[in-house]
């Protein structure tokens, strides 16, 4: 009969007591009934508490034999067998990683190691060709350095589409193994166990080309269904349908597939293609997938909607992938487009001309998404809310293809150009064939809205802006450029059959938003959350009938380690219930750098210095970082397009409330991007009274001096120890003092108008904000009577302590306990009284 043994740390000899009294010499052998016992009670609470092992031995009488501590020593045991074999079995993983790994960089070893030698082939063959005649020489150069290139095929006869296949196979092998393409890694992606592969971009060769090979934990079968599914990986794609197909040999299958792309921007027109695509399996037991285009610039089904775009040529490009020793897969991916670059502004040609742009929307995307899937199935991510990720991942690919929709506004998508009001800066479009979903009763009820929606778009050139830093900026800062009210008139559009106008709705908002986070990409490039933008009840009947509105966000590009070609923030108002069909009308912003050769700027600068916007003269503290990042040359491209429900009867007004709300955003970004930018001149006026001020500009160490002076004047006491009484010096010291530090108005109702870190700690809140706040709001009716107590001594002497161990609140209503509070008077260099200074010691959140 087996028996378990459990092992006593100690001597075999006997004899030994460990610290409990136990003999550390001693096995404990258990019969499998006792072991089946013990693992039924381990199954359901790996950790028994001593009441529960005490239980145990009563339950069981087969355990009558085991003394307490001697169980406590068996659930040890198995607790630390159970860790080890986790540990061996995610050694086992990474050991084929980096086992897989080293196979793809022995490959690409030996793929440079050929491409080296045809190099010294070549460079040999010019030396002697450099000795002939100079005739000879000139057209022997020509032969050699000419690449011969593969024109378009006319594969209208079916007969020569199978050959055509072969041909493209081979073409796209040679380019994903072989030296077909000079590759070059692409900076930034480096290889590993835990990267996303090996990506490189081509050299020197015709259109643009991007290279990707990694590792997928998932079946060669199921990567190549994903990959062919291009339209729920790739978001430029509009569509991709499959007209024709007939089998071929090796079980593959031959067909013609029309694919549409998306316009990036209002100011380019949309790319299609018309191609042949072939599905094999290789001898080694791999599966390829190939595809090119296929001859005349009018081919596919839909010529009516030709002239919306522009055909592009896709030259051998697909994915090879091959099993892997272990479970998963090596994939190999490939893109080699000829974008037509002469169709498009010059400015906006590094779109089409940069294979780094087709590495990272295309190549690394395709191969980030079958890993993340795979993931996704190995249970390795967990999403908030309970929700599944194929829920989530629906979302974003949804708020992206609305966004889409609105930016390229297709015809035969529904969307008609209306008339403008003789400034052009501003599109609108209207698209009276959307159909809307309530979500108010049931997931059935169903109306079409009476008139549909409402576009307004616009695109801007933006010089020296970090693109990052930008979109995070929005994202965070919302109400800094965004009405509220337009957003509440949005999401109650989706909610009724009645759209009231913004102006009509009687809903105050306190500007603070709260972002709950739902998912994220396993390389963090996309975020997906929701915003709840709080209300404020304006009668005491709606304190409990709450009127927030939630928006639907996704964010991509803010990681700081991104080397992202687009950068953007979409949102949709979306039910509180948040149910899985809910209705998604997309609005956002979309920043392309047209300078793909700097990442942005370090993610040391904060996003409070952008309350420069209402500071008139700036010195930005980090100019010094232009020349890494992003320099006084970069330029990158803005489209903004912002959708709105409405109904036939109010379509001119909603129009025309569309276009004037859309110029103010653009104007607030305009005022973002000057803050932003690594270096802006400034007018040198001083702050006023009443302003917020940006710590690290000239303003900013003027009044940390005032500060200190009146506190040292009042006082008698230096409220900072600094031997150097220069403003800056002083402003370092005031902005990381521990103790809250703020200043307020001289007005009939004070707000503040700047705080010192600690201080925007307290009040739960960020210089961009802090004008919202008032000196009542902090204190209640007991603090504001004691406060105005202290006033006439305030006003008599200068200064004046509140009384101690006192209590005060944060901008987010939540109770602050402090042990002294002082307030004095700020005078400036020529005497008068500039505002109010107060200086919270020791607080903390009760």
């Amino acid at each position: 009969m087996a028996a378990a043994v459990a092992t006593r740390s100690g001597s075999s000899s006997g004899g030994m007591v460990d610290k409990h009294g136990i003999d550390s010499g001693k096995y404990v052998r258990y019969t499998p009934e006792q072991v089946e016992a013990l693992e039924r009670v381990y199954a359901e609470c790996p950790k028994p508490s001593s009441a529960r092992r005490q239980q145990l031995l009563r339950e069981c009488p087969i355990l009558s034999n085991i003394e307490p501590k001697q169980i406590k020593v068996w659930f040890q045991n198995r607790r630390c067998r159970d860790k080890q074999r986790k540990e061996a079995s995610r050694l086992q993983a990474v050991n084929r990683k980096l086992t897989a790994m080293n196979k793809l960089l022995m490959e690409e070893n030996e793929r440079l190691q050929k491409q080296v030698s045809q190099l010294v082939h070549e460079n040999a063959y010019m030396r002697q060709q450099l000795q002939s005649a100079s005739m000879a020489n000139d057209t022997s150069c020509e032969s050699a350095v000419t690449t011969p290139q593969n024109p378009l095929r006319d594969a209208n006869n079916p007969s020569g589409l199978l050959s055509l296949a072969e041909e493209t196979l081979t073409e796209f092998l040679s380019k994903a193994t072989g030296t077909a393409v000079d590759w070059v890694q692409m900076p930034g992606m480096k290889p590993g166990p835990d990267s996303v592969g090996i990506v490189a971009v081509s050299h020197g060769c015709r259109g643009v080309a991007a290279r990707a090979c990694g590792l997928v934990n998932l079946e060669p079968s199921k990567i190549v269904e994903i990959l062919k599914d291009r339209p729920s990986w790739f978001r430029d794609c509009r569509s991709l349908e499959v007209f024709t197909m007939f089998p071929a040999g090796n079980g593959g299958m031959v067909e013609l597939a029309y694919m549409q792309m998306h316009a990036p921007t209002t100011l380019v027109p949309a790319r299609d293609f018309w191609t042949l695509r072939y599905t094999t399996t290789l001898e080694d037991g791999s599966l390829a997938v190939c595809e090119r285009s296929l001859s005349g610039t009018g081919g596919g089904p839909n010529a009516a909607a030709a002239h919306q775009f522009v055909r592009a040529e896709m030259l051998p490009s697909g994915y090879l992938v091959r099993p892997c020793e272990g479970g998963g897969s090596i994939v190999h991916i490939v893109d080699h487009l000829d974008l037509e670059a002469w169709s498009v502004p010059e400015v906006l040609r590094p779109l089409y001309e940069s294979s780094r742009v087709v590495a990272q929307k295309m190549t690394t995307a395709a191969l980030r998404h079958v890993r993340q899937i795979a993931q996704e199935t190995s249970g390795e991510v967990v999403y908030a809310l309970g929700r599944q990720p194929a829920v989530l991942r629906t979302f974003s690919q949804r708020l992206s293809r609305g966004f889409n929709d609105a930016i390229s506004g297709f015809s035969d998508d529904g969307w008609s150009l209306m008339a403008g009001d003789g400034v052009e800066d501003v599109i609108i479009t209207a698209n009276s064939t959307k159909k809307l979903r309530s979500c108010i009763n049931s997931p059935n009820n169903t109306f079409s809205v009476p008139g549909g929606v409402i576009c307004a778009k616009a695109s801007m050139l933006l010089q020296s802006v970090p693109p990052a830093l930008l979109v995070q900026f929005l994202r965070e800062h919302r109400s800094e450029w965004a009405d509220y009210n337009v957003d509440a008139y949005s999401a109650a559009s989706l909610k009724a059959a009645t759209c009231s106008l913004p102006g009509h709705r009687s809903v105050r908002f306190s500007g603070n938003q709260t972002i709950m986070p739902l998912a994220q990409t396993i390389e963090n490039e996309e975020i997906l959350e929701v915003v709840r933008l709080e209300s404020q009840p304006l009668t005491q009947e709606e304190v409990m009938l709450t009127k927030d509105v939630h928006l639907l966000q996704l964010c991509s590009g803010i990681d700081e380690n991104a080397l992202g070609s687009c950068f953007q923030l979409v949102f949709a108002p979306i039910d509180d219930l948040f149910p899985d069909d809910a209705p998604l009308v997309s609005s956002g912003f979309r920043v392309i750098p047209l300078d793909l050769k700097s990442d942005g700027l370090p993610s040391s600068r904060t996003l409070d210095l952008a309350s420069s916007l209402e500071v008139g003269s700036t010195t930005n503290p980090n100019s010094d970082a232009s020349s890494e990042g992003c320099g006084a040359n970069s330029r990158s491209v803005l489209t903004i397009a912002f959708q709105f429900p409405y109904e036939a009867h109010v379509q001119e007004s909603v129009a025309a409330m569309a276009r004037q709300y859309v110029r103010g955003v653009v104007s607030a970004v305009q005022r973002v991007s000057m803050a932003l930018t690594p270096s802006h001149p400034g007018s040198g006026r001083l702050v006023g009274s009443g302003q917020r001020v940006l710590p690290g500009s000239p303003e900013a160490g003027t009044l940390a001096r005032w500060i200190c002076q009146s506190h040292n004047y009042h006082l008698g006491v230096d409220l900072l120890s600094c031997g150097n009484d220069s403003g800056d010096a002083l402003l370092k010291l005031l902005w990381h003092h521990q103790d809250a530090i703020l200043c307020c108005s001289l007005k009939a109702k004070p707000v503040f108008t700047f705080a010192n870190q600690s201080g925007l700690d307290m009040l739960e809140t960020s210089l961009v904000a802090l004008q919202d706040i008032s000196l009542d709001k902090i204190f209640d009716e007991p603090g504001q009577k004691a406060l105005h107590a202290e006033f006439n001594k305030l006003v008599e002497q200068g200064y004046a302590y509140l009384p101690a161990g006192g209590f005060c609140f944060s901008g987010m209503g939540r109770q602050v306990s402090y042990d002294q509070a002082v307030a004095w008077k700020v005078l400036a260099e020529d005497g008068t009284e500039h505002c109010l200074a107060f200086c919270f010691s020791n607080w903390s959140f009760i």
